[in-house]
């Protein structure tokens, strides 16, 4: 499995797309098409345009295009692997021999006679000289839209990176603080609280965008809020709502934690008795529904941050998720009857709801 997965990154770095697909495969189709339509307005113009010999040349592009596609298909991992552009090289090779069989097995078929006549190399030629450029434009238009898809793409990754560094736990310096505390009398209790930062800054530090489980986000959740009840004991409680729904479910890395520490930090700590935070999630219908409620701080009393930065940090957490799921994301923060309740929605792919 490894090695397939190895394999398959490989191809996903070469230029060629996956030509077994649909999309790309009725693309090439259409292009053999409008080729041979040039081709006949070449020969007999508009006014006159040759609709048999039209015929004649559609189905042989057809006949190279369609074949040209299967065995670029199933010939894509291993020509992903050649170095430098020999990779290029033998597609394209492997194009024009393919081009040279259906254009001499086509006149053989047209005479009704095996074996090729001298006056058939110049035609074979052309046919080759022909699929050569149209080939030569093709493969230059793939090469420069899949180094712009890999510049998108590093783009992407970048703007994700840091966006993902902006919402690290801040909390280090008091988690540290308290550790340090927790050490002579409770040694147990420092070490726990050790492994969960150190849980939490491992998962900061991941690839932005990496998906993992529902239960393994949970568990990060549950991670953190053990460190912030050792800061403000009684004071913070949690209810969990997440009973009947799969713990398999993918999430982006890092998504809940966020909503939580802004429901502790701009709610719970700036409340003299504390409160309850409330986690409800569903999953209906292809999608997975994130609520997250907490008592909104006492006025007069002081909160760590600001609205302005509860919202800017909602604000990145929509932009991460959108940049991988694009405009059905839904994140949203209503506040109304000293309650704080954020709201998350965003599609699953690949399950059955």
């Amino acid at each position: 499995m490894r090695e397939a997965n190895d394999q398959r990154r490989t191809a996903d770095g070469f230029f060629l797309p996956d030509l077994c697909a649909i999309q790309p495969l009725l693309l090439l189709i259409v292009v053999s098409q409008l080729v041979a339509i040039l081709v006949v307005l070449a020969r007999s113009g508009l006014a006159g345009f040759d609709w048999a010999g039209f015929g004649l040349v559609s189905f042989f592009a057809l006949w190279v295009a369609v074949p040209g596609a299967f065995l670029l298909c199933r010939l894509r991992p291993q020509l992903a692997r050649l170095p430098g552009a020999w990779g290029a090289v033998a597609a394209y090779a492997i194009v024009l021999a393919l081009t040279a069989v259906v254009s001499s097995g086509g006149l053989m078929f047209l005479r009704l006679q095996p074996g090729l006549q001298a006056a058939d190399l110049p035609v074979v030629l052309g046919h080759v000289l022909m699929a050569g450029i149209v080939t030569g434009i093709m493969f230059r238009y793939l090469y420069l839209q899949q180094q712009l898809g890999q510049q998108q793409q590093a783009e992407l990754r970048a703007r994700l990176d840091a966006l993902q560094a902006r919402i690290h736990p801040h909390f280090l310096f008091n988690s540290m603080s308290i550790i340090a505390s927790l050490i002579p009398t409770r040694p147990q209790a420092a070490e726990q609280a050790v492994e969960d930062l150190a849980e939490l800054f491992r998962a900061s530090l991941a690839r932005a965008g990496t998906e993992v489980t529902l239960g393994h986000e949970l568990e990060l959740c549950r991670r953190y809020l053990a460190l912030e009840a050792l800061r403000l004991g009684d004071r913070l409680r949690v209810e969990w709502q997440v009973d009947g729904v799969p713990e398999q479910l993918p999430i982006p890395l890092l998504t809940l934690q966020p909503l939580l520490e802004n429901a502790v930090v701009h709610g719970i700590q700036g409340r003299v008795d504390g409160g309850t935070v409330r986690v409800v999630i569903r999953y209906q219908q292809g999608r997975v529904a994130v609520e997250v409620s907490n008592p909104l701080a006492e006025a007069g009393q002081p909160a760590a941050g600001s609205s302005n930065g509860n919202r800017m940090a909602l604000d990145n957490i929509r932009d991460r998720l959108r940049n991988l799921y694009g405009d059905e994301v839904v994140l949203d923060l209503q506040c109304s009857d000293g309650q704080a309740v954020v709201r998350l929605a965003y599609p699953v792919r690949g399950m059955a709801a």
